[in-house]
């Protein structure tokens, strides 16, 4: 190395810019020097082009500085984050790659699991075109009521079983009326149902989304700061591909949703008359294994059970059962998604998730 360009990496050095030196080459008496600006910014890289002009022309006056400063900023991707909901403390995605796994079924119990532990509830139908919770809650013919908070009018959700509720399925006029939406005026009828709605003191607030990755879903994460997203799916193959989809929307730089869990629906089939025996109709481990391959919790497994069935259809939900295994089953998952959350909010900063403060129902489920 010439004396000249020792010279100069020395004053380099003291001006702590080693690391960012990209080239340095010398010519006769030229100092030809590629440099990195640390910021994209116009008026950075010209502070940093005078302190080196200025610098080489007082400490090295027998050396021509030829500069060349270059970019190599890292851009942070900009995250789609929502405002919050005034007092509700914890907003749960629930999700599945593919329609007809038993979403809805599972965010119903899911709900009425929490409400039994002594949670405040609040769910909303966010699947716009097939909305099934008025159903599934025996509130068909209910309507969501006006109220006056603040001189501001808004819509009180729909209540039942203690959890409040809102769903495109209340201002349908009759069940055989079709949803047949674009997605501007479906986020625009979610927003509504958002924003345009008291929900009180809430801990959890539950959104069944629609299957798949979309509009809606992107509406969601707009609108409101999701804590965590649950994703529900089959044993089988064909389910199990679209939940890598799921997850891998999820985790997008620009939506960042910690993703709690998966829960396998339908996992096997037991007999009445043969209770020892499991029949794995749809596949075996499907959720489990792909739950091990991302490193996420299993939450839980239900079994294909006529009780479910036949309950959501009457607008029961079937956690409602106590002492009975399908309600021990739906308690069990709910205690291991608040377990989730607790764990995931520890390792998050407060400013992208709210911190449960109580571990309450993760014990006995209080009776009503």
């Amino acid at each position: 190395m010439s004396e000249l360009k020792n010279k100069a990496y020395g004053l380099l050095e003291e001006l702590g810019l080693e690391k960012w030196i990209k080239n340095l080459q010398i010519m006769g008496d030229e100092v030809m020097l590629d440099i990195i600006s640390h910021s994209p910014a116009m008026h950075e890289r010209k502070k940093l082009e005078n302190a080196l002009k200025t610098t080489f022309s007082q400490r090295m006056p027998e050396a021509k500085l030829k500069l060349k400063i270059s970019i190599d900023a890292q851009e942070k991707p900009i995250e789609i984050k929502g405002k919050p909901i005034d007092g509700v403390k914890n907003i749960i995605a629930v999700a599945s790659g593919k329609g007809g796994v038993g979403k809805s079924t599972i965010t119903a119990n899911l709900a009425v699991s929490l409400q039994k532990m002594g949670f405040k509830v609040g769910l909303l139908d966010a699947d716009i075109y097939g909305p099934s919770m008025p159903t599934m809650f025996d509130v068909e013919d209910e309507k969501p009521y006006s109220i006056t908070v603040d001189g501001v009018n808004k819509m009180g959700p729909v209540e039942n079983y203690g959890i409040k509720i809102l769903s495109i399925g209340f201002f349908i006029s009759g069940n055989d009326q079709a949803v047949v939406w674009r997605g501007p005026m479906a986020s625009k009828a979610l927003k509504q149902m958002i924003w345009d709605a008291h929900w009180g003191e809430l801990d959890f607030l539950l959104i069944d989304l629609p299957p798949g990755t979309g509009d809606i879903h992107l509406s969601i994460v707009q609108q409101v700061p999701v804590t965590g997203a649950i994703i529900v799916s089959t044993p089988q193959t064909v389910a199990l591909a679209d939940v890598r989809k799921g997850v891998a929307m999820f985790n997008m730089d620009s939506i960042n949703v910690p993703v709690l869990g998966l829960i396998e629906n339908m996992s096997y089939f037991t007999p009445e008359e043969l209770p020892e025996n499991k029949y794995y109709i749809f596949g075996k481990d499907g959720a489990k294994n792909m739950a091990e391959k991302f490193k996420l919790p299993l939450l839980g497994e239900v079994p294909l059970i006529q009780s479910i069935r036949e309950a959501s259809d009457v607008g029961r939900p079937a956690a409602l059962q106590d002492n009975t295994a399908i309600a021990d089953i739906y308690e069990k998952i709910t205690q291991n998604m608040v377990e989730s959350l607790v764990e995931r909010n520890e390792n998050l900063p407060p400013t992208e998730a709210v911190r449960i403060t109580t571990m309450a129902g993760c014990s006995s489920p209080r009776k009503f």
